[in-house]
């Protein structure tokens, strides 16, 4: 009887140890390796991160994730100032700041969840229309209040949006041509290349992402 048991437990406890090895082989060490494999096939590109490179080959960052385009923080500033040779994203008004890494406003990706009549958020909307007027408006271009684009004063649902609008990046084209000494039309021309149309001609709304557009404008610049 003993024996019997002993041998029962054995081939139980062998049964399983073969099914351990082979569950780890399999799903552990054949699956991962021919998932990565087809994905490095198939989607270079995304499996990878969806890399932007510049024209060194140097990665710059990813067209999934939005960047922001900051001077440094002078001593006593509650938030740096927008770099203004660059063509600027959404506003990223989130979960809080991080101070880790400076090229995102945010601790974590998310809204600010506050409804249309919320007191701060119609004031974040008024400071942040006031600031694209001052910021935007040039010797020869005046920013009227009225084209300001919904983007340009709210953030996206992950505050992380890498894209804007084709109005948003159009209502910058004379601030960034002016204090990078170029032309207005290069630079509208250079907004024209890197504006994405409705996927499938229907689906969502034409974009501009920014990095690749900075990238590019650096480029040109020199």
């Amino acid at each position: 009887m003993t024996n019997n048991t002993v041998t029962s437990t054995a081939r139980v406890l062998g049964a399983a140890l073969r099914a351990l090895l082979a569950l780890t082989v399999v799903c552990g060490v054949i699956y991962p390796l021919a998932v990565t494999g087809a994905s490095q096939a198939l989607f270079s590109d995304q499996a990878n991160g969806s890399e932007i490179k510049d024209r060194e080959g140097q990665v710059v960052g990813s067209s999934l994730i939005g960047q922001r385009y900051d001077l440094p923080p002078k001593e006593g500033e509650k938030s740096p100032s927008p770099d203004l040779r660059w063509f600027q994203p959404r506003p990223s008004n989130g979960l809080g700041t991080n101070s880790v890494n400076t090229q995102y406003a945010l601790l974590l990706s998310g809204a600010t969840n506050r409804s249309g009549d919320n007191e701060e958020l119609i004031r974040w909307v008024k400071d942040a229309k006031a600031a694209v007027v001052k910021d935007n408006s040039t010797a020869t271009y005046r920013v009227i209040p009225a084209d300001i684009p919904p983007d340009a004063v709210t953030s996206s649902g992950s505050g992380l949006d890498p894209h804007i609008s084709p109005a948003y990046a159009a209502l910058q084209v004379h601030r960034v041509a002016e204090k990078n000494g170029l032309d207005v039309k290069k630079v509208e021309a250079l907004v024209a290349d890197h504006t994405t149309d409705r996927l499938l001609g229907f689906l969502g709304e034409p974009r501009v992402n920014v990095l690749e557009l900075n990238t590019a404008l650096r480029d040109l610049s020199g």
